[in-house]
């Protein structure tokens, strides 16, 4: 039997065992997907054992998305160009690291019949997810990126990536279109982000990478403004599509029964 992980740190909340081992069964593949807390100082032993096939994937989550980059030995051009691994597989006795982050991001986009074409878009946090966010928001044509971090010296390395963004201090409000919230504010119920944006208008994109809660109170507070809402449920779905196909030669079927199993 293959063995499947998603590491991360916290990572209680993740929901990909529950939607990989959804599809393993409904392909009749003879594999486990597990979830498992680590501290940096273990990353090395668990690439070991993808090195010793020990363990046939692996789906990295905050916060360990480029402190692992260093333990492969190969990156795929969507990690290069953001330096984010979120997918690691074995080929040719090599460790791969892939970001399947901006696929995810992308076509949950496009489900959702929202342009991004000459778009401002505004996002919160500058961790792990934020360089897949910002590629695929180029992709797509946006206009304008705007990046905000509680500490500057983060949002400074993402800078690094993309030097054509701009950085904005974190209270700070531009003019924007699309607003993101890709900080991990959110997952528990109480946390709240301290913005002022009742003069930003309505009729805006406010998108939160979190997909459990399904509604952050960041998305109620956008709701009681007027604002179009989006959780990140179709990019978490999307960018497992990607990796399960990476891993199996197989696409997983996804359907309302898929979306309903994560509710």
């Amino acid at each position: 039997m293959k063995k499947y992980l998603v590491i991360g740190n916290p990572i209680t909340h993740s929901l990909s065992p529950k939607l990989h081992n959804y599809w393993i069964k409904q392909n009749n593949i003879d594999a486990i997907y597990d979830k498992k807390k680590l501290n940096e100082d273990e990353l090395y032993n668990l690439i070991l054992d993808v090195k010793d096939r020990n363990i046939s994937g692996i789906n990295v989550t905050v916060p360990f998305k480029n402190s692992v980059i260093p333990l492969l030995d190969e990156l795929s051009d969507e990690s290069n160009k953001t330096q984010s691994v979120n997918t690691i597989y074995l080929k040719d006795k090599r460790t791969i690291g892939h970001n399947t982050d901006i696929e995810g991001f992308e076509n949950a986009i496009k489900k959702i019949n929202f342009d991004f074409k000459n778009k401002k878009i505004f996002i919160l946090g500058a961790g792990g997810v934020v360089p897949s966010i910002i590629y695929a928001s180029m992709k797509m044509n946006s206009s304008e990126i705007f990046v905000s971090n509680r500490t500057s010296e983060k949002a400074e390395k993402v800078k690094n990536i993309f030097n054509n963004i701009k950085l904005v201090n974190w209270g700070d409000v531009p003019d924007f279109d699309v607003i993101i919230n890709a900080t991990s504010l959110g997952l528990n119920q109480e946390d709240k982000i301290n913005l002022d944006l009742t003069q930003i208008g309505k009729n805006k994109l406010f998108y939160d990478v979190i997909y459990n809660p399904t509604e952050t109170n960041f998305l109620k507070k956008a709701k009681k403004l007027g604002n179009k809402c989006e959780n990140g449920k179709l990019m978490f779905i999307y960018q497992a599509f990607s990796a399960f196909k990476l891993w199996h030669g197989i696409e997983p079927s996804i359907n309302n029964e898929t979306i309903r199993l994560l509710d």
